[in-house]
């Protein structure tokens, strides 16, 4: 039963895509916009795809609560869950979804690289961020009151999905099992492998621990109760206006100066301009190979620089 879907980012994109053309931000700044606007792209079509595959395996089920984008906070530590499975079993599976647009290589250690076509970065293991979500989410659960008949800690299961195009290249499993990194279409058949491999042990205490489908779906809405929606319109320290850019923009910008109709150019250009990369008609900004054309042909332009558009202003 699909108890919570993921929020809506539109936003989050508006606001970074807007900024791209903000004058309050320098060129550094709006490279690493960019970074992140592709990385926010990237994430929201990676989850999208899994909770299609989701949501197609458990549609009409009644005995797993599902829910996506799911976000909690304990004592101040901050647990952002892709996608939250939780059956009557007592099983709970976190789900990380990642959508690298790389393949993906796993050494013997554990670590992560992301191998693209201009070279290869170590990235943070999806599994041990996993792994912390699960610390708070349990610390969550406890104070709710979301525990097993037969054990206090119900039990925990990972799972890390990478895009179905993904290359996954892993170590030998005898010297780590890494069965827990599939691709976001496999889920089906990981967790039936999942189901396949419990012995009777594990079975007899499943069945102890089973609970009612409402007590699932309580369970489900409780965590739903406490998602606390990120603020989609904060941004990071680093994305801050530049103070100096900031007044600089807020200042009024002058009115251009008449041109007369007779000579179609410019009257009275202002001469401290000269040298800087604004046109003297409109007082827009220029590029400096525009503003090299003109200080080039000093004579025609009178030591000033015009944009490409105004530069037609004067006859060669």
């Amino acid at each position: 039963m699909l108890i919570k879907s993921a929020d809506d980012k539109s936003k989050r994109l508006a606001l970074l895509e807007d900024l791209q053309n903000s004058p309050v931000l320098d060129a550094w700044q709006k490279n690493k916009l960019r970074e992140e606007l592709l990385r926010l792209r990237k994430g929201i079509q990676g989850e999208k795809d899994a909770a299609f595959y989701l949501n197609s395996y458990f549609k009409g089920g009644e005995n797993h609560a599902l829910l996506h984008d799911l976000r909690v906070v304990v004592d101040g530590d901050v647990a952002q869950i892709d996608h939250l499975i939780i059956n009557r079993a007592g099983h709970l599976f976190l789900l990380e979804t990642k959508n690298y647009a790389a393949n993906v290589e796993v050494n013997a250690h554990g670590e992560f690289t992301a191998v693209y076509d201009e070279g290869r970065y170590g990235i943070p293991s999806p599994l041990e961020q996993s792994l912390r979500h699960e610390r708070i989410l349990f610390k969550l659960m406890e104070t709710l009151g979301i525990v097993g008949r037969t054990d206090k800690k119900l039990d925990f299961h990972h799972v890390v999905m990478l895009h179905p195009k993904a290359i996954i290249q892993r170590p030998d499993p005898k010297v780590l099992d890494t069965s827990y990194l599939i691709k976001a279409d496999q889920f089906p058949s990981w967790h039936t492998k999942f189901a396949d491999k419990f012995g009777v042990g594990a079975l007899l205490k499943a069945a102890v621990n089973m609970r009612s489908q409402e007590t699932v779906k309580e369970w489900g809405e409780k965590l739903k109760r406490q998602h606390q929606a990120p603020d989609l319109l904060a941004l990071p320290s680093y994305l801050q206006p530049k103070p100096h850019l900031a007044a600089v923009a807020q200042v009024p910008k002058p009115a251009a100066p008449a041109v007369s109709k007779a000579t179609a150019e410019p009257a009275a250009p202002d001469a401290t301009l000269a040298k800087k990369l604004i046109c003297a008609h409109c007082r827009e900004k220029i590029s400096y190979p525009e503003g090299k054309f003109c200080w080039n042909n000093a004579k025609r332009f009178g030591g000033l620089q015009y944009c490409r558009d105004h530069q037609g202003l004067f006859v060669s």
